[in-house]
């Protein structure tokens, strides 16, 4: 059939829908040079006229047409209002398994083809019967039915909302520069905001905002008027000239003030309400305002943010799946009672239909009465998608009740589930615009109108307030804030470490924290554990069923493990990732997500990292929980932390040099005696990059150390962090310090470590690994050069001592009881958990001197494999011909070892550990092959043992130490 055949036969067809759709739609693909959908699908299933979840009370199909995948297709009569059909198609979207087209046609005039993915902006191609003589409409068609990625729109929602955030950060910044306080700001901005996505979505009539901001360049004295006139319209509902304005209000524009804005600033808001505003993303467009409109987070106005994606893995299992499954077995039931009342008549037939409608009102009511609280829910993108999912939840149970027989009610849900508790009062009412524009979008996306009088429910339900306390009038002190009720608790809480509350929160803030948690939690706790614990009593009390918690890697380790081992111990962890990728204020890090809850909140099999697992245990593993290793008497105080500068007190080897070389000072010292070679971790695990640190005697006052002129000079004036111009001086900084000792004296590192540099004195050498890396490995250091913090120290200078820490079964250990920092996600070491707990060969142990196993077999084994390994990774490192040997400016430091040319100089910065245990050669292979066997017969265990059975042996190694 060719386009004018279709033309004359079909255009202005007076045929009726029911009698042509299915002859229309045959000729169509005749006409394209397209299969029929019997052609391509006999069975009809996945292509045919009236499938896909096709109702059982003897009407039509879901639509028309359906082809899985593709699009679902709605006919109607010529000239018949194609509004109503898409909105139609758009109520059965769900059930048709959400195609990316849904297109709208009546018989003999036009053909709309709407597009329906979730993360791109919409578009409409309108193809009239007597446009189809041309090229392009003809391939729109062929495209719909054949390859609809063709007509997917370029631009996402997620690229739409940042350009649009952009604009607005413009704005607020403008009016900030022009001295409006920054909260007048945000409820300003976010009144606009609304307006241009009311007026998008119809909800304003007839572009009575663009029309204004185009009347108020023409003379933008007039603007704050015309704003004030709209605002007042939509506190109560009104009319702004001849045109009705909706009751909007819901405490946003609650009253007329509008800003008295440039012809600048309006230009950027008429260019901002150019854009399609009805397709912003509200799971990030809180995230984007907040960050444009809060200065102290207009920095991150580029970063990155948390994608919709990411928050569903708690949403899902703690809120969609159970409830899923609910609906599932009541489905099961209605279907039942349906097929039982389709075979009996009268009063039988009628009690089963009626039974099955009562099975279905209580799981409406359920969802309806489904409550979600998100108690750090910043600018509201749990919030958001918790109230999709629940809306989405409701709609399926509708749209399949009614494929069972079962009548369909109006949509019940809405703002009004969702509870949210922020201290950020930007953040706050973002999040309530979110919600508002995510609930109206996804009225207006399902076919469905908004709700009127007011458009804008009160959402008292996010309150701007502290989570964690609140003050008693009564009682007169602080106490323990209450949480709403509701059936599921999720979000993002916090991220501040516990060494950076009293930074971060305040002294005061913080020791009331801990004060009020301390009978619960350990006084040195990260900050978002508090969040888990309150989630956790919430649970035990029957507040709430669920929770699903965002927290730092870190949860599951150390200090922030006792949190943990609570929840385990009355609840269960039924779904995690212990190692996520994730974004935090703009940054991308690594995280641990925790899902936990009672009864029949908690699914039969529990889900680590996205696989099946028997049980989670406390520490985010399944199996042996290595968390529960305790610390060996053996072990204990044999390893040691390397010295804390908390300052500016390491200094470059060339300024180190020039005050080497100075004359003696006034005490008649030189300054050798308080400046000494310094390494850290970063440089154990790469390459020197020749720091100094200036280490004035344990103990001397600030005169004494004044004495030592040019150090001390240094010190007194340098800033706490020298690449910042602005901060204070280090004298001042360390005024705030918690400790005394360190506002003290503060010419001193925070932590000298005394009884470590003690140890490290008598030895010839000493053995380090860096807290943070990539590889685990052990070095040896000499004496006066001094460890940074970052690196674990252990006062041994033995071979053997050495073999062991740097074999595959100290590292398999410290890899499975240690945990990883960082957006890098590199392994960490904590002494206390990774070497206090390491059960050592018999008689082996870190407690027995070299010199005590001297002549044990087996310690000579290892020591010469250790031996050998050390020395070709020296070889590897620093080759005799791309270095030279040259003594330090004064006598009794270490010869330094320079490049022996520029050549040299670059081959060399490629050497470090960390590159050649990327590449680990063949002989480096080797080496650890042999020092893991000599380690292994140190044990009396076979060298092949694989990982899981090398771990069960420690472990229960170290549960036999412990009771003996």
């Amino acid at each position: 059939m060719t386009p004018q055949q279709f033309i004359s036969k079909w255009q202005n067809s007076a045929l009726k829908e029911r009698a042509a759709a299915q002859e229309h739609f045959i000729d169509l693909c005749r006409m394209l040079g397209e299969p029929t959908p019997a052609e391509v699908d006999p069975t009809g299933q996945n292509y045919g006229f009236e499938v896909g979840a096709s109702k059982t009370t003897g009407g039509n199909g879901f639509a028309d047409v359906f082809k899985r995948g593709f699009f679902g297709w709605e006919y109607k009569g010529t000239k018949a209002n194609l509004d109503t059909a898409f909105a139609q198609l758009q109520r059965y979207a769900i059930a048709l398994d959400n195609p990316p087209l849904l297109i709208v046609s009546d018989i003999g005039t036009t053909i709309r083809i709407h597009t329906n993915w979730t993360n791109s902006v919409s578009k409409v191609y309108t193809v009239g019967i007597a446009e189809l003589a041309e090229p392009e409409k003809r391939a729109w068609l062929k495209a719909a039915l054949s390859d609809p990625d063709v007509l997917r729109p370029a631009k996402t929602r997620q690229e739409l909302t940042e350009e649009v955030a952009g604009e607005f950060a413009r704005l607020a910044r403008s009016l900030r520069e022009r001295g409006h306080a920054a909260e007048a700001v945000a409820h300003f901005i976010n009144r606009l905001v609304f307006c241009m996505f009311a007026e998008d979505v119809k909800l304003l009539p007839d572009m009575i905002f663009a029309r204004m901001l185009d009347r108020a360049l023409e003379d933008p004295k007039e603007f704050q008027s015309f704003a004030r006139e709209l605002f007042a319209a939509m506190k109560a509902g009104g009319r702004v000239g001849f045109e009705r304005v909706a009751w909007f209000n819901g405490g946003l524009f609650d009253d007329d003030t509008a800003f008295d804005l440039t012809r600048n600033e309006i230009k950027i808001v008429r260019d901002a309400a150019s854009y399609h505003w009805g397709d912003v993303d509200p799971s990030i467009l809180g995230t984007l305002f907040e960050r444009g409109l809060d200065p102290d987070k207009r920095s991150q106005l580029g970063a990155h943010y948390t994608d919709r994606e990411k928050i569903m893995m708690i949403v899902g299992p703690v809120i969609v799946e159970p409830l899923s499954a609910e609906w599932e077995k009541a489905k099961a039931e209605i279907a039942a009672l349906m097929e039982k009342a389709a075979k009996a008549k009268g009063a039988p037939a009628t009690r089963a239909r009626g039974q099955a409608q009562t099975i279905l009102d209580r799981h409406l009511a359920r969802l309806a009465n489904f409550r979600v609280l998100d108690p750090a829910c910043g600018s509201g993108n749990f919030l958001y998608l918790a109230l999709r999912a629940l809306k989405d939840l409701e709609h399926r149970a509708q749209v399949e009740a009614e494929a069972l027989g079962l009548p369909r009610g109006f949509p019940r849900i809405g703002p009004e589930v969702v509870k949210g508790i922020e201290l950020n009062s930007y953040a706050a009412e973002l999040a309530r615009v979110s919600v508002w524009i995510g609930e109206i979008q996804w009225m207006i996306a399902n076919g469905f109108a908004a709700s009127q009088n007011p458009v804008l429910k009160p959402l008292e339900t996010i309150e701007c307030r502290d989570a964690l306390l609140s003050w008693d009038e009564e009682a007169g002190r602080w106490v323990e804030a209450e949480w709403p009720k509701a059936d599921a608790i999720v979000g993002n809480p916090p991220f501040v470490g516990a060494k950076l509350m009293r930074r971060s929160l305040g002294i005061e803030e913080t020791d009331r924290i801990r004060t009020i948690f301390g009978d619960r939690l350990p006084g040195f706790t990260d900050l978002v554990c508090y969040w888990f614990e309150k989630a956790r009593a919430a649970i035990v009390a029957g507040r709430s069923r669920a929770a699903g918690l965002v927290a730092t890697k870190a949860i599951a380790k150390n200090t922030n493990l006792p949190v943990m081992r609570r929840i385990v111990d009355g609840l269960t962890i039924f779904n995690a990732y212990a190692n996520e990728p994730w974004v935090v204020d703009g940054a991308a890090v690594r995280v641990a997500l925790v899902c936990f809850g009672r009864g029949d909140a908690v699914p039969a099999r529990a889900i680590l990292d996205g696989r099946e697992a028997g049980s989670i245990n406390a520490n985010l593993t399944d199996g042996t929980d290595y968390s529960t290793a305790a610390r060996l008497r053996q072990n204990r105080g044999r390893s040691l932390l390397g010295i804390q500068k908390s300052g500016p007190f390491d200094v470059d080897g060339d300024t180190a040099r020039r005050w080497l070389a100075l004359p003696l000072n006034p005490n008649r010292r030189p300054n050798a005696d308080v400046l000494k070679p310094y390494r850290n971790g970063e440089e154990v695990a790469n390459r020197s990059t020749d720091r100094w640190l200036i280490d004035f005697p344990a103990g001397a006052d600030v005169g004494s150390a004044a004495l030592w002129e040019a150090p001390f000079n240094y010190l007194r004036e340098a800033r706490y962090d020298p690449n910042d111009s602005s901060s204070k001086l280090l004298r001042e900084e360390r005024q705030q310090a918690r400790d005394r000792h360190a506002r003290d004296r503060w010419w001193q590192p925070y932590w000298p470590r005394p009884e470590m540099r003690s140890l490290i004195e008598e030895l010839p050498r000493y053995i380090v690994t860096p807290e943070t890396a990539e590889h685990r490995v052990f070095a040896w250091l000499s004496y006066p050069v001094l460890p940074d913090k970052n690196l674990i120290v252990f006062p041994r200078d033995d071979d053997t001592a050495f073999g062991i820490l740097q074999s595959r079964f100290h590292e398999l250990w410290a890899t499975a009881i240690g945990n990883r920092m960082g957006a890098g996600n590199q392994r960490r070491y904590n002494n206390l958990t990774c070497f206090e707990t390491f059960p050592f060969p018999e008689r082996l142990t870190p407690d027995v001197s070299a010199s005590a196993y001297a002549d044990d077999s087996r310690a000579k084994l290892v020591a010469d494999a250790a031996q050998r390994l050390n020395e070709l990774r020296e070889n590897w490192l620093n080759p005799a011909d791309l270095v030279r040997q040259e003594p330090e400016v004064v006598r009794g430091f270490p010869d330094r070892v320079l490049p022996a040319s520029e050549a040299a100089a670059k081959e060399l910065a490629k050497r470090t550990l960390t590159n050649l245990y990327n590449q680990r050669p063949a002989w480096l292979d080797l080496a650890h092959r042999t020092l893991d066997e000599a380690v292994a017969a140190a044990y009396g265990w076979p060298a092949d043992l694989p990982d899981d059975e090398v771990l069960a042996r420690l472990f229960a190694l170290n549960q036999e130490r412990t009771a003996t």
